[in-house]
């Protein structure tokens, strides 16, 4: 959704039913709205049930730091609730969030391509050579 483009105002009154009307009305897909929902509803419970509109940057970095740390959740996981949490704050409760490119991003590990395997190569390593 463009930023400025004017939401209807939402007709549901319980936070997460808000988070799927607004999700809804992007059409998103019934699997992002779950797992939206599934990450709001965490993050929420991670904080003992506070509003979010009373939390900010360092109640999102504390759980998303959770998730990546004592979770283990891997980069896309961890991408995926950032966003969730991204979506309630600038479609669903309004809230700018200009301490957002602050908060702490990982980095998907970096892999080398692998050609053979480590047999393949023990096999031509111990082969006898003319």
């Amino acid at each position: 959704m463009n930023a400025g483009t004017a939401l209807p105002p939402l007709r549901a009154t319980r936070l997460l039913d808000q988070v799927r009307e607004r999700l809804r009305y992007a059409h998103c897909s019934l699997s992002a709205e779950r797992s939206y929902v599934y990450w709001v509803r965490s993050f929420v419970r991670f904080h003992g049930l506070r509003h979010p509109r009373e939390m900010g940057a360092a109640e999102v970095e504390g759980f998303l730091s959770w998730l990546a740390n004592h979770h283990g959740a891997s980069v896309s996981t961890h991408r995926q609730a950032l966003s969730a949490l991204v979506f309630l704050y600038r479609q669903v409760l309004g809230i700018d969030l200009p301490w957002l490119q602050e908060i702490g991003r990982p980095r998907p590990p970096q892999r080398l391509p692998l050609v053979m395997s480590r047999l393949e190569v023990q096999r031509l390593l111990q082969a006898d050579t003319p």
